[in-house]
């Protein structure tokens, strides 16, 4: 499989399109857009040495000096072998063929917030922490409205039983919550977790390691649509006519993790995508979190070693996720309500003073100071309030519990 895309159908193999004129700033968004989508083209992201040079001199300024090759060493060799190939006209077309779209920086629905861990982890010297130049998207849904307070489930192709109960339970409880769920769109636990957001009418999106109209996975083609035409989107930052290559999806997997506040690895070998989307969020600062599973199952062995070297925190259930990613209003508001015992009520001292009395027999406010740790004149001024209250009786040789409030 060709790691390079090659240039559109009717165009004569090895001849490279004439490269047009250098876009201007009169152009306006229209401009940036188009600059843009060629950068996006010319260098297999995550070409960290194209980001900075863009982020330098600006998208349009820098596709007019990428067309000429003059720009930096290391952005000559990142884009040498395509800065000819200009398809920016049929990028287009063939996004608009697909009812997909280029969001950019520039534009408000850029996920800006999210994506500004990539930022601050390459300040500190995360390699892979390198910001996309654009993204393109099919799905009405704001992008930067849906990236926000996301959580990511993702885990292996070859998932088992547990796993995938696990996924659709974690995936439905969070979107039926009012959470988005990302995920890769891949066979397994992926697919699985797509599935769960949508049996709860929730919104989810799929970030892919090929272009937006590659067809691939081809089981997940409807999957897809109807992730689209249920409200969430189909991302990549791949423009139009790239096939998958297991590069791409390592490369994929960093932006995943920056969309979302938190991954959860559902199910994961020792060595494994799900692992390394992970150890991205890790490296981002954001929250992991993974499953536990039975010691004996192999597709669990990576979520255990992430867990065991404190790289993640243990979650088993959707409230644990969301107190996790902190979001703690989401997780008050819809968990269901615990039932109360009567003692919730009463104060430390209080509860323990309650706690020192006998049911069968009366003690002492000596024998209740000694037993309870509480001093001797504290307890003689609760005791009163706990009888008032209903906890306590007052007997001939001292206090004892009230039988209908243990």
């Amino acid at each position: 499989m060709s790691t390079h895309e090659g240039p559109p159908a009717g165009h004569l193999p090895g001849e490279p399109e004439p490269v047009s004129p250098a876009p201007t700033l009169e152009g306006g968004p229209d401009e940036l857009h188009r600059a843009r989508a060629y950068l996006l083209r010319v260098a297999e992201p995550p070409a960290p040495a194209l980001v900075a040079f863009v982020a330098q001199h600006g998208p349009v300024e820098a596709a007019a000096r990428v067309r000429l090759g003059d720009c930096p060493p290391e952005v000559v060799k990142a884009t040498e072998a395509r800065r000819a190939y200009d398809f920016v006209t049929q990028d287009f077309a063939r996004a608009a063929a697909a009812g997909a779209r280029l969001v950019v920086p520039e534009d408000d629905e850029w996920p800006a917030w999210p994506l500004l861990s990539l930022d601050l982890a390459a300040q500190r010297g995360v390699a892979e922490a390198v910001p996309p130049l654009a993204l393109w998207v099919s799905g009405d849904v704001p992008l930067g409205t849906v990236a926000d307070r996301a959580v990511a489930v993702v885990g292996a192709r070859a998932s088992t039983n547990y796993g995938e109960h696990y996924a659709a339970e974690f995936a439905h409880g969070l979107a039926a919550r009012g959470v988005p769920v990302f995920s890769g769109a891949a066979y397994g636990i992926d697919g699985i977790a797509h599935r769960g957001a949508l049996a709860a009418s929730g919104v989810t999106v799929a970030v892919l390691g090929c272009a937006l109209d590659a067809g691939y996975p081809a089981g997940h083609v409807p999957l897809l649509d109807r992730i689209i035409r249920s409200g969430g989107a189909v991302v990549s930052e791949y423009p139009p006519g790239t096939p998958p290559a297991r590069h791409r999806f390592l490369v994929r997997n960093r932006l995943i993790a920056a969309l979302t506040e938190g991954t959860v690895v559902v199910e994961a070998g020792r060595r494994s995508g799900a692992r390394n989307t992970a150890s991205t969020a890790g490296a981002l600062g954001k929250v992991v979190m993974a499953l536990p599973g039975p010691v004996s199952s192999g597709m669990s062995a990576g979520c255990h070693a992430l867990i065991r070297e404190s790289r993640a925190t243990l979650v088993s259930t959707v409230d644990e996720i969301l107190e996790s990613v902190g979001f703690f209003g989401v997780a008050e508001a819809s968990a269901p309500t615990r039932a109360k015992r009567p003692t919730d009520r009463l104060g430390p001292d209080a509860l323990r003073t309650y706690e020192a009395l006998a049911v069968r027999r009366d003690r002492s406010d000596a024998e209740i100071a000694t037993e309870s740790g509480v001093p001797l004149r504290r307890v003689r001024a609760l005791l009163p309030e706990l009888e008032i209250d209903g906890f306590a009786v007052r007997g001939e040789a001292g206090w004892r519990r009230r039988r209908q409030s243990a």
